[in-house]
């Protein structure tokens, strides 16, 4: 981990507004932000997994725009935080344009600066970035909680794919190869 954060440029908005398996690998090795009592929390991101909207039955967005999921069906850019088990909050990234009810949940960092707890698995991840519920459908273009990239950074990143975990619900689309992450990363959650 760094002793001084890295510098780092907001990543902007025509990021998100693309096709969702685009921007879930385009995810890997940028960093999320978020500033927790003004210090800055960054994880660099090395594992994503794609949910493509309403007609992906695993996704949150098949069952259509309900209270829950209306931030899945906003504009590109923003997060849409929900909880599992009544305990863990996760975060997905949404995408393409307004109405699609599609995103990339993060879920693996690589600790960079001021992260002391586990970031494996997308609960421990937002757990240690203390991200919660009150930062539903904030948006990620702006200056507390966002997504960045080193400028001028040179390094090629070596993904894989694999069938997303604990979908089993789903059917076929649990089989689908939509969770990407970086080859031979610690950070994985799981392989």
């Amino acid at each position: 981990m760094l002793n001084t954060p890295p510098l780092l440029e907001k990543l902007p908005r025509t990021f998100y507004d693309r096709p969702t398996t685009t921007v879930a690998q385009a995810l890997l090795g940028k960093y999320l932000v978020h500033y927790v009592d003004d210090k800055p929390r960054i994880g660099r991101i090395c594992e994503v997994e794609a949910y493509l909207g309403p007609g992906d039955k695993a996704a949150h967005s098949s069952k259509g725009l309900t209270p829950r999921t209306r931030a899945m069906f906003g504009p590109p850019g923003h997060a849409y935080i929900y909880l599992i088990y009544g305990i863990h909050h996760c975060m997905n990234v949404v995408t393409e344009a307004e109405g699609s009810g599609t995103g990339v949940l993060l879920r693996a960092l690589e600790p960079i600066y001021n992260l002391n707890e586990n970031t494996h698995g997308p609960g421990r991840l937002c757990k240690a970035m203390g991200i919660d519920k009150q930062l539903y459908g904030h948006d990620l273009c702006s200056n507390d909680l966002y997504l960045a990239h080193q400028p001028n950074a040179q390094e090629t990143i070596e993904f894989a794919s694999s069938p997303r975990i604990g979908v089993d619900y789903a059917g076929e689309w649990a089989a689908k190869p939509l969770r990407f992450y970086i080859k031979n990363s610690p950070w994985v959650s799981r392989r």
